[in-house]
């Protein structure tokens, strides 16, 4: 019910319905819409079965390389601190900084690293099915 009345308090915010003494106006920016994942390929279609939208915040240490994996599922993130690299099998190379997004590429082996000196914090958006896995790891 929580998420339904914060859905309904944004809906009346977004069509104007705002008190005559309220100071500040309602803003919204766009972070990220895309057809396609960071490297170009299109996004595959939804799979069929009972829609699970899944939420994450990761903390990755300073030095830390994550390892090879991929994601069946669409995603798509953003880092709200500190810096992160991602890496595909092919050596295509994405560098992310802090108040970046990206539109996590689909079906194919990747992994992330923290070069910088700070944790990196990157929440990330699934929208996946239930009971399947959100990230493969490489054997």
């Amino acid at each position: 019910m929580k998420g339904l009345m914060s859905g309904v308090c944004l809906t009346f915010l977004l069509a104007g319905n705002v008190s005559a003494n309220e100071s500040k106006p309602v803003t919204v920016e766009v972070l990220a819409k895309s057809t396609t994942s960071w490297d170009g390929s299109v996004l595959p279609s939804y799979p069929k079965g009972k829609p699970e939208v899944t939420i994450l915040k990761i903390d990755i240490a300073p030095g830390v390389k994550l390892p090879l994996h991929q994601h069946p599922v669409i995603n798509a993130g953003y880092l709200v601190s500190g810096e992160l690299t991602v890496v595909t099998q092919d050596n295509e190379v994405l560098e992310l900084k802090a108040g970046d997004t990206l539109v996590e590429i689909v079906n194919k082996w990747h992994y992330g690293i923290n070069k910088g000196d700070a944790p990196a914090e990157i929440v990330v958006f699934y929208a996946g099915i239930e009971g399947e896995p959100l990230t493969l790891k490489h054997k």
